[in-house]
């Protein structure tokens, strides 16, 4: 249902049964991890032009592992974190 590279793609798969009996499928609700608890890989301050999925590519390997910058400074919104002067946490990518 997702790629490997989504936040979602670990979640579990529950099902719903509708009154009229029709089955649905959903992925379960994920809850952000604690960031400040999460195994520090490195610290980067961006610069003018930076963004999060190139912060993502040269740290992680991978733009659309942006998310887990996300995740390890408790933002919901990847806009937040580009600030000049704003140091920004990556954590070791979990596995």
């Amino acid at each position: 249902m997702f790629e490997y590279t989504s936040r979602y793609y670990d979640l579990e798969n529950a099902t719903f049964i509708t009154p009229d009996g029709r089955k649905m499928t959903y992925k379960r609700r994920r809850f952000l991890p604690q960031g400040e608890n999460m195994p520090l890989l490195t610290e980067i301050t961006p610069i003018q032009g930076d963004r999060l999925d190139l912060i993502a590519f040269r740290t992680l390997g991978d733009p659309e592992l942006f998310w887990r910058i996300c995740d390890a400074n408790n933002a919901m919104n990847p806009e937040d974190l580009i600030e000049p002067g704003r140091i920004i946490r990556v954590a070791v990518p979990q596995i």
